[in-house]
């Protein structure tokens, strides 16, 4: 009997427990380490990195699939198989994307570099590597809960030639204005450059593997930690960054807060000056290295002008500002936007960047602004008011003696009498019966009859012939005919 009892109990146990695992999300990631490069040195520590990392994410509850030393496509074979596991699924999902190795920016882009990269010259950067943007927009196109993006790629820029022409580090890249739910974190901020440091591992990943297994933090509280101890081991030369759209709670380890995110307060320079006021200037240095926006950077260097750590303030500062001006005339991509760049920042490492794309651009029409007040129509395709392809005339209909109603609101219809019967025809009358008058009103459908079409070509008989779309046969566009969609396979389709 007892056992019975224990039986009938387990049954509805093991159903709690399928429904949660079935409701659980599923956690996965793709973990890349690019050491191994030919035509320049070797990087010693990303695939250690790429190790450390895995066995991190393994023990937080995900399904890592780790890659080292990938070609262009073998990168690119990477993220679309795991893109592909990631709507296999489903949308309950988080998706998290690590990658260590060489990365650099060309043109206000940042690109990832695969081992094989053998670039002459600037422009084949963009030819033989793998844009950070193609990573992303791989990783939106997977119904998914939540993406995360870690990059330690933010080392020199392996190529000397190259560099000179080329901005320092990674351009600025802000998750607010992508898909929702996205998280990027970069090692050092925008437009520096990051060590790989001379333990087994980088200072980024040192720093995120100690804050990631931190117990119960959110994902905010993780690079709070990381940016610290990164700053505090390389004495201020590197500081990550993150840019963040997330409206959920994530944790590595613990149980995220249920319920939407709450947006976080913002203080003003003021604000920050009355709470860094006093304090020891290491201290302070953590504070704001920990909140990471101007306001505070600001308010320190203006505390502490004659310490180390506000002289680097100050260069964070100037930097991080000209990387968000950088982002705004590269999504802009203007000459004009170019050109204010250039008033600004007259002398910078994009300086020569800038020219070129200004020089690229020069001739193009600007975006049309639109109409402040009055409802104007916004930014238009050029080619949609090119004076050169005017736009096709309506056809022209036969004159008719049709009548046309020239006031726009028309006389109320008016019921009328009906007509008197008139008496039949006596056949002893010689006379014709009156004739009914009809009366046009407005509402009268007016019928016009036109001739049908002169035939103009010589259609022979036999089976009917596809309709071809964009002019002659050939299989060119969507036909009707034959059985399917497909254009003619010979002759010409009708107009």
């Amino acid at each position: 009997m007892f056992r019975h009892a224990i039986f009938y109990l387990m049954i509805p146990a093991a159903l709690l427990v399928g429904a949660h695992s079935a409701s659980a999300e599923s956690r996965l990631a793709l973990v890349i380490g690019q050491s191994a490069y030919k035509s320049v040195p070797v990087l010693p520590n990303p695939i250690n990195d790429a190790k450390a990392v895995t066995q991190m994410l393994t023990e937080s509850g995900f399904e890592v699939s780790t890659v080292s030393d990938l070609s262009q496509s073998q990168i690119r074979d990477q993220l679309s198989e795991f893109a592909a596991k990631v709507a296999s699924k489903g949308g309950d999902s988080i998706a998290l994307v690590f990658y260590a190795g060489h990365g650099v920016q060309i043109d206000g882009e940042n690109f990832l570099l695969p081992v094989d990269i053998d670039p002459k010259r600037e422009s084949d950067i963009a030819i033989q590597a793998v844009r950070l943007n193609d990573v992303l927009n791989t990783l939106t196109s997977a119904p998914s809960k939540m993406r995360i993006v870690m990059l330690d790629a933010c080392r020199n820029n392996p190529f000397p030639e190259i560099a000179k022409s080329a901005g320092g580090g990674l351009a600025l890249v802000d998750a607010r204005i992508g898909v929702p739910n996205t998280f990027l974190s970069f090692s050092t901020s925008p437009g520096a450059v990051a060590e790989d440091g001379r333990g087994d591992n980088s200072p980024y990943t040192t720093a995120l593997l100690a804050a990631a297994k931190e117990a119960n933090i959110p994902i905010e509280e993780t690079f709070k930690r990381t940016r610290v101890s990164v700053n505090k081991a390389t004495d201020g030369r590197q500081t990550p960054w993150d840019s963040s759209s997330l409206t959920e709670d994530f944790r590595f380890s613990g149980t995220p807060v249920a319920g939407p995110k709450l947006a976080a307060t913002r203080k003003t320079v003021e604000e920050w000056r009355r709470d860094l006021k006093g304090k020891p200037v290491e201290e302070a240095n953590e504070i704001i290295v920990a909140d990471g926006t101007d306001e505070s950077y600001e308010a320190f260097a203006a505390l502490y002008p004659q310490t180390p750590q506000g002289a680097q303030a100050v260069d964070w500062l100037g930097r991080h500002r000209r990387m968000v001006a950088w982002n705004n005339a590269v999504v802009i991509n203007t000459a004009a936007g170019y050109r204010a760049f250039l008033a600004k920042f007259p002398d910078s490492d994009l300086t020569a960047t800038a020219r070129k794309l200004e020089e690229r651009l020069r001739n193009r029409p600007d975006p049309i602004p639109a109409v402040a007040a009055g409802g104007g129509a916004g930014p238009q395709n050029v080619a949609l008011t090119c004076p050169c392809t005017p736009p096709a005339s309506a056809p022209q209909l036969k004159k008719t003696d049709a009548p046309r109603r020239a006031d726009p609101d028309p006389p109320r219809r008016v019921e009328r009498a009906p007509p008197k019967r008139v008496r039949e025809r006596d056949y002893d009358d010689d006379r014709p019966p009156p004739r009914r008058a009809r009366v046009r009103d407005y509402d009268d459908d007016v019928v016009v009859r036109r001739p049908p079409p002169r035939d103009d070509y010589y259609e022979p008989s036999g089976p009917s012939v596809g309709i071809g779309i964009g002019g002659f046969g050939g299989g060119g566009g969507y036909g009707r005919g034959g059985g399917g969609y497909g254009g003619s396979s010979s002759g010409r389709g009708r107009y």
